[in-house]
């Protein structure tokens, strides 16, 4: 009988689906379903899924910000493509909603489209979630450049897992992330969202992170969002370290530097989205760029997903490059380039359907785009489940296990840059009385496209919580950075009468009445942003420490008073004048809500700092570029003594134990050009703590048809040792390590002699040869 039932009940689901459209059967394709769809859509369906509302959905929203079905009705009868940031209670930027009300919000948004529109064509709801979601409540992680400092993978897949969980939660599926831009040129204000100078290590890093978004399969999991890859092609090394302006990188570094990472994180991660840059490339803004969008990304890479506008850059044709006067065309040279959604909100698109109907754009580039979003929409479900757990939403986000992650993230950033006489970490039972001193020491600094976390901590907050008991903390600001410390604010002004005698002063006597000084200084999110607009800028000219943080080091080492200095910042900073005073130095960046806690903690040797360098730092901005990657006809040094080198080199980064390298060697010593060897190079822990290492390989081609870099990072592993504990690392060295872009711009292996270096960072190396034969 049971039997009988269960065959009665699957006949019944079998009609069901028989009888139902094949775009609601969820045993089918989404490519199969998005076929049916497109087919059953009218012009004007299909053109609202190019769409994008941000400002536009404040007109959505009744006086009491809750969804006016009324409203919607007038325009979005047809449907829509995508809800930018749903999150925000306001206009665009404003504070955000807590997890409980968004999830509500969304699941009412939800339900008109799936019930009142013609075809029932859910609506995408995108988020910004560069670290962290930007809103209110979500977990708030390091930034990029401090996650690519943990060179670790595995942790990488942990936070964005968790942030993946949170932006589902309550209501989105496709977030704005991660950044795989590699940045050549630190003045850049954007250089906090990317993850360093070098096209493996963020190849890698974000390869983990796409995976953690996404999942495995077809169809993605209900904690599982739709990435995003900024900025397609070139966006980190423009004129003048100025964000948005002309990218004129040569086709041969483009290949070999800057699509790299783009290239893996869609052929072995399988990206969903990839979004344009605002720059020109190779003479042609990138959004009517169909070199980059149909010829390489498509074609020649198989890129099967949505290409995605920038907020305003169809726009930017008309207003900012200048390449026509009407919005109108500018649409229409974006769309047929490979632009298939507008974001945030419709100007170029707006008016699409005339442009098919005059036959400036063809029948077939709408269908292929809508073809495609439609698919990215089945992948995430919003047909088969499109409703979020309203009361699941408020337990996740922020939740302790994801504090954990955070703090663990916070823990592996840290860059131990300098530590003279192990002056780090401090002995806590021989301190009585400590003095916090600097802009940054009660501040927790989240860095850009930040919301407000549920839990944030400053240094000298989580001093006096773990220790205020037991030692005697005292606090000096000592020098102001900024009129405001806002992100968002247009106008940012360096503080008024800085240096200030008065305050540095205070800071001094404070510094005499402590047994040790710690210095908390660098820069803060006003300092150096991204700079989206004319009157909203962000890049900076200088990386120097501004007003008049170097007096106020010099003037508390003159007390004599052992200190050291915790340095927050966006891009590396020119930290020479410090390095020649202050005897232990730890990068931080900005760490995220757990900062405090994690410098606190790294201060007294809870935690032992493993970050290394994703990004060298320059002595000064007048020794830009100065990334490790370079050509061998480069460096040739300056006159009058001054160093071409890097201050701090890429990977660089010390523990509070000591690690030795030896017995590099290979399995083979000589191979063809399509074969392979291991190198295999010992690590032994030689101190007194437990760490942890980055070990570094790094092969230098010794002659080629073309200049090669002096060396180029060709694969790393992080590795946890016990004090007197060794291990021995294997890397497999194959063609893809060996091969470049030949004078005929083809891939290949040279024969040769290539020199193969294992170490601690790009400066720290041992090396053997290998021979590659036809």
């Amino acid at each position: 009988m049971r039997k009988y039932f269960l065959a009665i009940a699957f006949l019944s689901s079998y009609v069901s689906y028989a009888q139902s459209p094949a775009y609601k059967n969820k045993r089918l394709s989404p490519d199969v379903r998005a076929k049916d769809l497109l087919a059953r859509m009218t012009l004007e369906e299909k053109v609202m899924q190019t769409q994008c509302f941000w400002a536009q959905k404040a007109g959505l929203l009744d006086t009491l910000g809750r969804f006016d079905e009324a409203k919607a009705g007038t325009v979005l009868k047809n449907g829509l493509g995508e809800i930018a940031r749903l999150n925000e209670k306001g206009g665009p930027n404003s504070d955000g909603r807590h997890p409980k009300e968004q999830a509500e919000l969304y699941n009412n948004i939800q339900r008109y489209f799936i019930e009142k529109t013609r075809l029932g064509i859910p609506v995408m709801v995108h988020e910004e979630s560069l670290h962290g979601q930007q809103t209110q409540d979500a977990t708030n992680f390091p930034v990029p450049i401090a996650l690519a400092s943990t060179w670790n993978e595995a942790l990488m897949g942990d936070v964005f897992t968790s942030v993946a969980a949170e932006v589902r939660a309550r209501g989105g599926q496709q977030v704005l992330a991660p950044v795989v831009d590699i940045v050549r040129d630190p003045r850049w204000g954007r250089t906090e969202e990317t993850m360093g100078e070098d096209p493996y290590l963020i190849s890698r890093l974000s390869v983990a992170q796409i995976k953690a978004y996404q999942g495995g399969g077809v169809y993605l999991g209900r904690d599982k969002v739709a990435a995003t890859l900024k900025h397609f092609g070139i966006h980190g090394q423009s004129e003048g370290g100025l964000n948005v302006s002309p990218s004129n990188i040569d086709i041969r570094t483009a290949r070999e530097v800057f699509f790299k990472p783009f290239v893996a994180c869609i052929q072995e991660a399988g990206a969903m989205n990839v979004m344009a840059c605002y720059n020109e490339v190779f003479g042609l803004p990138a959004h009517i760029n169909s070199y980059l969008l149909k010829d390489i990304l498509r074609k020649e890479w198989g890129f099967k997903g949505v290409i995605v506008s920038d907020y305003y850059a169809v726009r930017d044709v008309q207003t900012l490059h200048k390449v026509t006067p009407s919005l109108d065309e500018a649409g229409v040279l974006a769309i047929n380039a490979g632009v298939e959604i507008e974001t945030p909100d419709p100007d170029g698109f707006k008016n699409l359907a005339q442009a098919v109907k005059s036959g400036k754009v063809s029948v077939k580039v709408l269908d292929s785009a809508v073809k495609r979003i439609l698919i990215n929409k089945f992948r995430v479900g919003l047909f088969d489940n499109p409703y979020v757990d309203v009361a699941r939403a408020d337990t996740l986000v922020g939740s302790a296990s994801k504090r954990a992650v955070a703090y663990r993230a916070a823990q592996e950033a840290m860059v131990l840059l300098k530590n003279d006489q192990q002056v780090l970490p401090l002995d806590k039972n021989k301190i009585k009385t400590i003095a916090f001193i600097g802009p940054n020491a009660d501040k927790c600094l989240l860095g850009g496209y930040s919301g407000k976390p549920r839990v944030t901590i400053s240094p000298l907050q989580a001093m006096k919580e773990r220790y205020g008991d037991k030692i005697k903390v005292l606090y000096a600001e000592g020098v102001t950075l900024t009129d405001k410390n806002n992100w968002f604010a247009d106008t940012i002004n360096l503080a008024a009468d800085n240096p200030d005698k008065s305050k540095i002063d205070a800071a001094v006597e404070i510094a005499k009445q402590a047994d040790v000084v710690v210095l908390f200084i660098g820069g803060n999110e006003s300092m150096n942003r991204e700079g989206w607009a004319s009157n909203h800028l962000g890049d900076m000219p200088t990386l120097e420490l501004l007003n008049g943080q170097i007096e106020l080091v010099k003037a508390v080492a003159a007390t004599g008073k052992p200190m050291c200095a915790f340095v927050n910042s966006g891009p590396p900073l020119s930290l020479g004048p410090v390095t020649a005073i202050v005897p232990a130095i730890m990068q931080c960046w900005y760490l995220g809500q757990e900062s405090g806690y994690a410098m606190v903690d790294a201060l007294f040797g809870d935690i032992n700092p493993s970050g290394k360098l994703p990004i060298s730092f320059p002595r000064t901005a007048g020794h830009i570029p100065a990334y490790y990657n370079y050509k061998p006809s480069a460096r040739r040094g300056y006159n009058l003594g001054f160093d071409a080198s890097s201050l701090f080199a890429f990977g660089h980064g010390l523990s509070y134990t000591n690690f030795g390298y030896s017995d590099l060697i290979l399995s083979e010593g000589k191979i063809k050009t399509n074969g392979k060897t291991t190198a295999s190079v010992t690590v032994t822990n030689t101190g007194s703590r437990a760490g942890a290492e980055v070990v570094q390989l790094y092969i230098r081609d010794d002659y080629s048809s073309v200049p090669r870099p002096v060396m180029e990072l060709k694969g790393f592993q992080k590795i946890w040792l016990e004090p007197g504990q060794s291990q021995t690392v294997h890397f497999t060295i194959d063609t893809s390590a060996l091969s470049f872009y030949n004078k005929d711009m083809k891939w290949v292996v040279e024969p040769g002699t290539f020199t193969i270096m294992a170490g601690t960072a790009s400066d720290k190396t041992t090396s053997v040869s290998l021979t590659v034969i036809p």
